[in-house]
């Protein structure tokens, strides 16, 4: 959130629209504008986390890249950011320039931090009967190994997988990938997360590019950063989530919600969290 915009400049509604939004418990009606389905329980959702820039602190990706990889990684970076290639081929072509004993390769895994509330957030999904997994287009052998320190590793996983070639050589192979996919990810968080869901409403908790496309099927979107952009210009189901802290005080208004989850095609042109940028610039 951008805390820098001064209150003075709000009109004294428009204050008062944004505190209430931020705090749907001092105003029952801060959801009104939202349509939903029969009441059911919490249980009815499938909670998918992405892991880079979200469970984890950084993108672990680009430290093992900026640590290990040949100097063209950038270059092919760059393709990336300016969508000459699509996320599979960048990934595969930069993870075939890397050259790292699988010791040294650990040894900077182990320093990676994740949210410090990520674990308690999985205890509360779990004390709900929430299923909580974790959907990344990032590397499995990475994300498996840092969760592995806090006990979480049996954690649902889908994500590309690291093959080890033997030596300080690795390449990537893409089980999740979909041909289809218009960004041209190495997982595809739509195709995934709805074989997972089995039905079940879809919770996104995301901060980045690699979120969007799911992000405009899902349910609801805890966001941040870039997604949290996105959401706000493109009118999405969601609530600002800078952290794990704030999931697991926004987890109790999941019991609110239906086992159909937002009527999406009703709220399609209003945005469920107003924003304190948008309240500014009208």
């Amino acid at each position: 959130m951008r805390f820098f915009t001064p209150f003075r400049h709000l009109t004294r509604s428009k204050l008062a629209r944004y505190l209430a939004s931020q705090n749907p418990k001092a105003n029952p009606m801060a959801d009104s504008k939202m349509s939903f389905a029969r009441s059911a329980p919490a249980n009815d959702w499938l909670v998918i986390c992405d892991f880079d820039g979200t469970i984890a602190h950084v993108d672990v990706t680009d430290g093992v890249l900026s640590r290990f990889a040949l100097p063209q990684w950038e270059a092919i970076e760059a393709d990336w950011k300016a969508g000459r290639i699509g996320s599979r081929e960048c990934m595969a072509r930069q993870v075939d320039l890397v050259r790292a004993p699988r010791e040294a390769l650990d040894a900077y895994l182990d320093t990676v931090e994740i949210d410090p509330d990520f674990p308690a957030f999985v205890f509360d999904c779990r004390a709900r009967g929430l299923e909580v997994v974790v959907i990344s287009d990032g590397i499995d052998y990475s994300i498996r190994r840092i969760l592995q320190r806090h006990g979480l590793d049996e954690l649902p996983l889908a994500s590309n997988r690291l093959q080890m070639l033997g030596g300080d050589r690795y390449a990537l192979e893409f089980p999740e990938a979909n041909p289809k996919c218009s960004a041209g990810s190495g997982t595809c968080k739509c195709r995934v997360s709805s074989r997972q869901a089995s039905g079940r409403s879809r919770l996104l908790i995301g901060d980045g590019s690699s979120d969007f496309c799911l992000a405009a099927e899902a349910d609801l979107v805890f966001a941040k950063d870039k997604l949290l952009t996105r959401c706000i210009d493109q009118r999405l189901p969601h609530r600002a989530c800078p952290d794990f802290a704030s999931a697991r005080r926004l987890l109790p208004q999941l019991d609110r919600l239906s086992s159909r989850g937002v009527d999406r095609a009703a709220n399609r042109n209003i945005n469920p969290v107003i924003s304190l940028e948008t309240l500014v610039n009208g």
